[in-house]
Parts: C-alpha cells; sequence; structure tokens
C-alpha cells in the first residue's frame, strides 16, 4: 500500500497531488525481519537474551567502548547511569538549554536540578564558555548532548571537567555516525546514552543503550538495571537495592543487530541527503548542520537556520509543506521556556534558534526527487 496521497497547491499556486513525504521512517529489511522471526520463534527460555547480548557486545565493538548495556530507551541509560554516579537532591547538572525534555528529565527525576546554559550559534550544542561559569560547588556532572548529528566541543567540554573534577555524560541520542577527531560520540564521558527510536538512524522501534569504558560505573548500572540483583549473585531474586527495569526485550535487540551489520550504509544514506539539500539551498540566507575539520556528522536531522533578519517565517514554512503533503518538524524548544521550569533570559542563542529553524525529512530510501519537492517549498519560503 503506498502513502496517502494530498491535493493542494506546488509553491508556483498550480494544484498538483503529492504522495506523503514523511520526516522520517526506518529502513527494515528483510535481515531485520528474519532475526525478529527467529527472537520470537525461539528466543525463551535459556536463550532469552541472546541477541540482547550479542547487540551490546555488538555495539560496544562499533564505540570501541568496554562495556555495553541494552535498555529501554535513552532517557532510561541517562537515569541508570546518572544513579549509578551518586547524583541526587542537591545535585546540578549542566546542560544546554535547546535539548529535548528527555536530557533533563532523568536530572529531575533523581531530585537534582538541571542547570540551562546557552549553546553555541553554529553547533547549537553547549557553549564551553558558558559552562564553565555555571560551575558551583554543587555541580556533579556536565551534560553533552551532540543535537541532531552536530557534535559538542568535546575536546574543550572534558578540559573543564578535568580541571574542576567534573564528569562528562555524552547524550548521543541523536548522534549515531559523528565522530569526534576520531572518536565516536558516546565513547568519549564518562558514559554515552544512546536511542534506537524508530525516529533515530538505527533503530529497535523503541530503546536505547548505556555504553562507558568505567568498569566501576558498569558495575554499579548494570546492578540498578536488574532491580538491584548484582551480577554473580548467587542467591535467587536477591537484590542488594532497589534498582530500575530499563532493560530491552531480545525481539527489540534482534531488530537492533540487523541494523548495526547495516550501520555503514545507514549513516551513509543520512549523510548522502544531508549533502544533497546542503547543495540545493546553499545560496539561501540560511546556516545546516556544521561539520568541522577532523570531525564526521551523521547528519541524524538535516535542520536549517534562516539568519536572523533574513526573509523567514516558520509557521509559514509549515504551512506550505502541510499543503504539500510534506512532514515539517520544528527545532527544540529552550527547555526554559517550558513550564516546569525557570526561565532563563540570559540564553540569547537558544531563545532566537526555534523561531529561525526547521529540521527537513530525512528517511533513508528519500529519492532525490522527493527531495525536490521539499526543497521547492523551502525555497518559495524565502522567496
Amino acid at each position: 500500500m503506498g502513502w496517502p496521497l494530498r491535493r493542494g497547491r506546488a509553491p508556483t499556486g498550480n494544484p498538483v497531488t503529492f504522495s506523503k513525504i514523511h520526516y522520517t521512517k526506518p529502513s527494515i529489511t528483510d535481515l531485520e525481519t528474519g532475526y525478529a522471526a527467529d527472537a520470537a520463534a525461539h528466543g525463551w527460555g535459556e536463550r532469552c537474551y541472546d541477541y540482547v547480548h550479542r547487540f551490546e557486545s555488538g555495539f560496544a565493538r562499533h564505540l570501541d567502548v568496554a562495556h555495553a548495556i541494552a535498555t529501554s530507551s535513552a532517557t532510561g541509560a541517562l537515569h541508570m547511569g546518572m544513579a549509578a554516579m551518586g547524583i541526587g537532591p542537591g545535585d546540578e547538572v549542566i546542560l544546554g538549554d535547546i535539548n529535548w525534555i528527555a536530557s533533563a528529565a532523568p536530572i529531575s527525576h533523581l531530585g537534582a536540578r538541571p542547570v540551562f546554559v546557552d549553546v553555541l550559534s553554529d553547533s547549537w550544542c553547549l557553549d564551553p564558555a558558558a559552562v564553565e561559569a555555571a560551575i558551583t560547588s554543587r555541580t556533579k556532572a556536565i551534560l553533552a548532548v551532540h543535537l541532531y548529528g552536530n557534535l559538542c566541543d568535546m575536546d574543550a567540554l572534558l578540559d573543564i571537567g578535568k580541571r574542576h573534577g567534573i564528569p562528562v555524560i555524552e547524550d548521543a541520542a541523536e548522534a549515531i555516525g559523528s565522530v569526534w577527531h576520531g572518536r565516536r560520540a558516546g565513547s568519549m564521558g564518562i558514559f554515552g546514552a544512546f536511542s534506537f527510536h524508530g525516529t533515530k538512524t538505527l533503530t529497535t522501534g523503541e530503546g536505547g543503550m548505556f555504553v562507558t569504558s568505567d568498569p566501576a560505573l558498569y558495575a554499579r548500572t548494570l546492578t540498578l538495571s536488574n532491580h538491584g540483583r548484582k551480577q554473580g549473585e548467587t542467591r535467587q531474586f536477591w537484590p542488594s537495592d532497589i534498582g530500575f527495569k530499563y532493560k530491552m526485550s531480545n525481539v527489540q535487540a534482534a531488530i537492533g543487530c540487523a541494523q548495526l551489520e547495516r550501520v555503514d550504509d545507514l549513516i551513509d544514506a543520512k549523510r548522502r541527503i544531508f549533502h544533497y539539500y546542503q547543495t540545493a539551498l546553499s545560496d539561501l540566507d540560511l546556516r545546516m548542520n556544521p561539520e568541522p575539520v577532523g570531525t564526521l556528522n551523521g547528519f541524524w536531522m538535516p535542520t536549517i537556520v534562516a539568519s536572523e533578519g533574513a526573509p523567514f517565517d516558520r509557521e509559514d514554512l509549515l504551512l506550505r509543506m502541510h499543503e504539500a503533503n510534506i512532514d515539517g518538524r520544528v527545532f527544540f524548544w529552550p527547555l526554559s521556556s517550558l513550564p516546569m521550569f525557570d526561565t532563563v533570559p540570559g540564553n540569547c542563542v537558544s531563545t532566537s534558534l526555534s523561531p529561525r529553524a526547521i529540521n527537513l525529512p530525512s528517511y533513508h530510501d528519500l529519492t532525490h526527487s522527493e527531495q525536490d519537492r521539499v526543497i521547492e517549498v523551502v525555497r518559495a519560503s524565502f522567496g
């Protein structure tokens, strides 16, 4: 069955029927369905974690880290990792103001306070100078969120962390395929968290991964991940602590194993889609995801940010995309603008980004002709 059709108007104003262009969808092949069917048919009893362990070890090798724990979400991975670090009431964790709430929620769940600082205008990620200025005696971690595949300045953040004795955590939920000077996103901090939501480059439908090369943190997180039961405990159903239940299912992990075998192709597709947009929109008064020298951007979500003062109206573009049967996805709101948090008036870059930005469709099998439809609408909105 094909995607729904919609009557609308082209940017020229002429009536036309459009097929749906989604902002994202997964790339699923016979490999994924075959592994999932095997897990559903045979992955029970003593084999109930076979694909989970296979996925964990394969993902750890991909990142070149020592340990990985498959989870039900990146949020769960962050929650467990921060809990294992001892973050709790009275503590503070610094992160960028422009992010999805999943990055901040685990901090609040633990009773700690998220401290929102401004971001850089080019990467939309943490401003290291703002991070250093926000450090207090209560700061227990810096959370580096690699937004839309864009990389935080890890050299600067790790240096700040080292000088102040504060660990750096990586939220790499959106950064599969991104590489900072030879090291994959998620592999550089005390721990990293990944998302395999259905929108992500590598997917298990829902799911995530905790990764670390710190053996003590791994052991503590592994215990917490299993309702507080320590590895090697001989007494059945004997927890040593109150833990969590953020496990990934064997069927999900089977899909993840197949996706991991295809990960290079999945990343290449994202990069190919981004560069096609970049070339076609290069003459417009906007900025797209950066790729500094010495880095690779996985370009999870190609994003345009209109220059300040450019003739751009985000709501107008969203309406044009809707009329052309194209999904439009807004840039994240500043977390400090949400009703559950206090406002931070000084975060000027974060405040200015959302009204000027939008994510473009980028599913793996997006064709050039479909991209051309998106490009035409974007160009018309700058006219």
